[in-house]
This record gives structure tokens, C-alpha cells and sequence, in this order.
């Protein structure tokens, strides 16, 4: 065992009884055997922890520390002393078993832990405008609430449940191994801390029925297919009046038959243009979010040119302005061409009367 029992928890010798009991806490978490199976270096750490804590926590016994005294460890040797981690006068270990058996579940006389209830998970279709332009939606969800009849508390109405007599309501009870107690759930109550002797008759004890519960869902602006939006609160009910879990929405966001997502909250689309309006040049109305507007096609614009109207995309999460929209202009080519428009074509390229466009790409392939 060390010698400075200060140092053995990390405070100083002027700690006040809060902070030597918060170094315990989270010291006895860090190496309780529970969480170091098999590890003999920190069953010993835990050792010091606990007998560092069994004086300094008692005024009488730091006070003697600090005037000198012997440290009796665990109990052994000095007054009231007996068996390591017994009840008696020279050991708080069975104390101080409430405490640990808290960090890993468990707790005093009459406070067993609440189990918490399930989080759920359920998909919400949205139009693409709903997606980008935020909305309120409407989802509903079959799920566990609390009962009805008993409200929760598993039992008949006219009755209660009553304290467990094994675990006397912590709902672990400890099992001796060794040198060292362990806590496990009660096998009288399953570790919930109380007992149900007359059964509530809708939900037969459990304190739960299933219901379908309807939920508004504010969809922030921009949102993307697949987001997973949280609502605190909205799960599964928790067992016997625990706190119920989380709900949470996942979007399912349907294409738009014009607009492409890209990152953040740029667009993209596809927008056709004729072989006169590449070569001479145009303006062109093309559509946005909110309507439509006009965009200038340069002479001699070639295919899957990108032009861009910024600030006109979807909004961008967290309040940051609107994406832009990025127009790809793609040379749309007739099918067949009628008699007229071939002689157009022929005039065409006998004015143009241009060198080989792949001369080059085939000079350079032949090197």
C-alpha cells in the first residue's frame, strides 16, 4: 500500500470531502475488478483506492492521518478492525458497494437504475421541393408507451409494487468471490427493485402497450436523402416508468425530374441547345427554384459547356446562403433531317469550308 494516501487518489491534502469522493468515484470506476478481469495489477490499484478512501473519507481516521497516525488499510490491526471489505468499524467497503454498484448499473437501498427505453427508427418520404425548401411533416410510429391502466407502474390499479426483499430495491445484489464482492441483477426482481404481486390486467406487469403515436417532423431546408433527424424524447417507453428512448426520422428524399443534387447545395441541369444557338449564340430561359430566368449561350459554345446562376441553389444547412445552379448545355442533334435542312447543312459547310478538326489528333497518334 502506498504511503500518501493523497497522492494514492490524485488530491491534495486540503481536498475537500466532495473532491476526495469524486477522485474515488472515478478512480474505483477505472479499476474495479469488474471492468479488469484477470488483471492483478489493477485489483491491487483498486486495493490502495479503496483503503486511501476508507480514511480520508472518515473525519476521525483522516484527521489521525494527518497528525501522523498509522494507516490501517482495510480494517486490519486497529480499532473495530476486522476482515477486508467486512462492515465493521475499521472497513467501509460494504458502505461504499452502493457507490460502486452505481457507476455499473445499480444503486443505493430503494434506487435501482430506471432501464431507459428503446430508440427507434423509422423513414419519411419528402418531394424533392419539400426536401429544399424545408416543411412540416406528419409521421406516425407504432411503438411502446406506457400503459394506460397502471400508467406505467406494471401493477393492478388499487395496489403498488412492492421493494424487493432480496436486493432491498437496488436491484443488484453482490455475490461473494473471492476477496472481492461482485454485483449482478437481482434474481428475485430481474433487477428492477420492486415487486409486482398483483399484475396490471392490459399489459399483464409490464407496464407497456403497444400504441401508434403521430409526431410532427420540422424538416430544415436543404435536407438531403438519408439524413437522420433526432426527436428527443419520441422513442419507446422505458420499463416501469423509466425515460423513454429517441426517435429517429430518416429522410427519403424522391428525385426531381430536373434538378441534380451536388454538394452542399448546388444543382445541376441539363439544359438542350440547337446547333444554331451553339454556333451564333442566344439567350435562353432555364428553370430555377423559384420560377425561371435567362442565361446568355456564347458563339461557338461547345457541347457540355457549364454555365452557373450563383446564389440560386437549394439553402445550405446550418444557415449558410444558397448553393448555386450549374447548367449543362449539351448540343441536341435532329434525328432526320428534312430536304431543306440537308442543303442548309451542305451550304453550311461549304462556307465554313474549316480544316480537318482531327488532323492534329491523328498527326500526334502517328508519332
Amino acid at each position: 500500500m502506498a504511503d500518501d494516501l493523497y497522492k494514492v487518489l490524485g488530491v491534495s491534502k486540503k481536498a475537500s470531502d466532495d473532491e476526495i469522493k469524486k477522485a474515488y468515484r472515478k478512480l474505483a470506476r477505472k479499476y474495479h475488478p469488474d471492468r479488469n478481469p484477470d488483471d492483478a495489477a489493477a485489483e491491487e490499484k483498486f486495493k490502495e483506492v479503496q483503503g486511501a478512501y476508507d480514511t480520508l473519507s472518515d473525519p476521525e481516521k483522516r484527521k489521525e492521518y494527518d497528525q501522523g497516525g498509522m494507516f490501517t488499510g482495510f480494517g486490519g490491526g486497529g480499532p473495530g478492525g476486522g476482515q477486508p471489505f467486512a462492515g465493521g468499524g475499521g472497513g467501509r467497503f460494504s458502505s461504499n458497494l452502493g457507490d460502486i454498484f452505481s457507476m455499473f448499473g445499480g444503486g443505493g437501498p430503494g434506487q435501482a437504475q430506471q432501464q431507459r427505453g428503446v430508440d427507434l427508427e423509422t423513414e419519411l418520404s419528402l418531394s424533392f421541393d419539400q426536401a429544399v425548401n424545408g416543411a412540416q411533416v406528419s409521421v406516425s410510429v407504432p411503438k411502446e408507451e406506457r400503459c394506460p391502466t397502471c400508467h406505467g407502474s406494471g401493477a393492478k390499479p388499487g395496489t403498488a409494487p412492492i421493494t424487493c426483499p432480496r436486493c432491498e430495491g437496488r436491484g443488484v445484489e453482490a455475490e461473494s468471490q473471492g476477496f472481492f464482492s461482485i454485483s449482478q441483477p437481482c434474481r428475485q426482481c430481474g433487477g428492477a427493485g420492486q415487486i409486482i404481486e398483483d399484475p396490471c390486467p392490459t399489459c399483464g406487469g409490464s407496464g407497456l402497450t403497444r400504441q401508434t403515436k403521430r409526431y410532427k417532423v420540422k424538416i430544415p431546408a436543404g435536407v438531403k436523402d438519408g439524413a437522420r433527424i433526432r426527436l428527443a424524447g419520441k422513442g419507446g417507453a422505458g420499463p416501469r416508468g423509466g425515460p423513454p428512448g429517441d426517435l429517429y426520422v430518416v429522410t427519403r428524399v424522391t428525385p426531381s425530374p430536373v434538378f441534380r443534387r451536388l454538394d452542399g447545395g448546388n444543382l445541376e441541369v441539363t439544359v438542350p441547345i440547337t446547333i444554331t444557338e451553339a454556333l451564333r449564340g442566344a439567350t435562353i430561359e432555364v428553370p430555377t427554384l423559384d420560377g425561371t430566368k435567362k442565361i446568355r449561350v456564347p458563339a461557338g459554345t461547345k457541347h457540355g459547356t457549364l454555365q452557373r446562376l450563383r446564389g440560386e441553389g437549394a439553402p445550405m444547412r446550418g444557415g449558410k446562403g444558397r448553393g448555386d445552379i450549374r447548367y449543362r448545355l449539351e448540343i441536341e442533334m435532329p434525328d432526320e433531317l428534312t430536304e431543306e435542312q440537308a442543303e442548309a447543312v451542305e451550304k453550311l459547310a461549304e462556307a465554313l469550308n474549316g480544316a480537318d478538326p482531327r488532323a492534329e489528333l491523328l498527326k500526334r497518334a502517328a508519332r
